[in-house]
């Protein structure tokens, strides 16, 4: 597929860049090789030893290999940033990108993997088969809907996270946004009401996410209009999406329709989607998240000539930049660091607030972090480890109750077993006693009986 585009000055230098660089990242080694000493250490015959180990025991293989510390960025091409189906290896420029920003902001290791297969079975099995390489997976650029079902299978085959980062990263930053803006502004979550434009892949994401935390009243809104569980046009992904949003008023119609008394638009469609006199159809304080890119559903300052309180873009040339590099980098690091097994629902939402923690006085034009902030990822890290291990205290919590109570159903059912063995003890006891006296009474009654009839019997007499 041919792109026509005009290049920018920004893209002509980022070619340059790319030209002279011949990709963005290179491996690293952590323990320099001079001598043959250092070779058999780090190479053969040394090497046979830390394979014996993680032979004996996988969990090894976190010890003794970089795993601990990598993942993979992982596409088919399909769809790359704004430009579509690309292919794998035209998505391998973004794929680097953001391998350099793990390092960057995480000092994750990351290596990018583009497929070249549009088939979810294909993709599911070959991004399994290769996980045992990994800390990690980073679903990157996967077009809709498959990317959900990709992302679900893997989640229930893999032992490590799995994670797409344009559905939950995207969401973990507007929730991070929506946090600080309900702050500005003196809403509550559950007064509210959130109209998401584009229910794709990370619109669903957002919204899940947002009624998770609290949001009061959740419309979804697509090509078609305002997504109704009623309408076949709709998949099943947005009929469950919109179910658990609420739509509680049973809005029907189109963006304008959606947005009358709304107090949140989020906007992760298409340039211009947003019409300015819409938003002067939203509740007092309208919040604004246009967040197209590059160009958003409604330029800042137009939204902000039409009434909108709060506006932020995917932007770093508008204040309020609503960027996926708010979250990834730590969510990994953390998960990393406590050998997590998956990103929980409780990870996400502790992202979300240590994200919007960042910044202490939020204004109008300041409710999120810096982009380039790496205290960010530390902050956000630590509230993903910390989640893990109370996910795992509460899991070993579980089975010890359980053992415990397994343990009090043995004992109440050996006592049992006990009470009525020692019953029937007694019972056969008693019974042999009866028995006894049964034959004694017997015999009595049978000499008595022996007795009189020697007693009648006369005598015999000599003749």
């Amino acid at each position: 597929m041919a792109i026509k585009t005009t290049m920018t000055p920004i893209a002509k230098a980022s070619l340059e860049l790319h030209e002279k660089l011949k990709g963005k990242i290179s491996t690293s080694v952590k323990y320099a090789i001079k001598d043959k000493h250092d070779l058999s250490l780090m190479y053969t015959p040394g090497v046979a030893q830390p394979c014996i180990e993680i032979n004996k025991d996988y969990n090894k293989s976190w010890d003794l290999t970089a795993r601990n510390n990598t993942i993979a960025v992982i596409t088919d091409g399909t769809a790359v940033l704004g430009l579509g189906d690309i292919g794998p290896e035209a998505g391998m420029p973004v794929m680097e990108g953001k391998c350099a920003l793990f390092k960057t902001f995480g000092d994750v290791d990351a290596v990018p993997i583009c497929i070249r297969s549009k088939n979810v079975d294909e993709l599911v099995r070959t991004i399994y088969l290769i996980s045992g390489s990994f800390g990690g997976i980073n679903l990157e650029d996967i077009g809709a809907p498959r990317c959900v079902e990709v992302e679900r299978r893997l989640k229930d085959i893999c032992d490590i996270p799995v994670f797409h980062d344009d559905q939950h990263g995207t969401a973990i930053v507007v929730a991070a946004a929506v946090t600080n803006a309900l702050r500005v502004v003196g809403k509550k979550w559950e007064d509210c009401t959130t109209v998401i434009n584009g229910a794709g892949s990370a619109g669903m994401a957002i919204g899940n996410l947002l009624h998770d935390m609290g949001m009061g009243n959740i419309i979804y809104v697509d090509r078609a209009g305002i997504v109704d569980p009623s309408d076949r046009q709709f998949n099943q992904y947005q009929v469950a999406a919109a179910i658990k949003g609420g739509n509680r008023k049973a809005v029907k119609g189109a963006l304008a329709d959606a947005l009358k008394g709304a107090d949140i638009f989020v906007g992760v469609s298409v340039p211009g989607a947003l019409k300015p006199e819409w938003i002067r159809l939203m509740n007092d304080k309208p919040i604004v998240f246009a967040m197209a890119n590059p160009t958003p559903e409604i330029m800042p300052d137009i939204a902000k000539q039409s009434g909108a309180y709060i506006v932020g873009t995917g932007r770093s040339d508008f204040p309020n930049q609503i960027n996926n590099l708010q979250a990834f980098p730590g969510i990994f690091k953390g998960a990393l660091s406590v050998r997590a097994k998956q990103i929980t629902e409780e990870m996400k939402h502790a992202a979300a607030r240590a994200i919007a923690s960042m910044v202490k006085h939020p204004t109008p034009d300041n409710i999120m972090p810096s982009a380039l902030d790496k205290n960010v990822a530390e902050v956000v890290a630590a509230e993903v480890a910390r989640c893990w291990k109370e996910e795992v205290a509460r899991k070993e919590r579980a089975k010890q109750a359980e053992r415990a109570a397994n343990e009090n159903l043995r004992a109440s059912a050996k006592a049992e077993k006990t009470a009525v063995t020692a019953e029937q003890r007694i019972s056969s006891s008693e019974a042999i006693v009866a028995n006894r006296n049964d034959i004694r009474q017997f015999n009595k009654r049978n000499k008595k009986a022996s007795t009189k009839k020697t007693k009648k019997s006369p005598k015999k007499t000599k003749k």
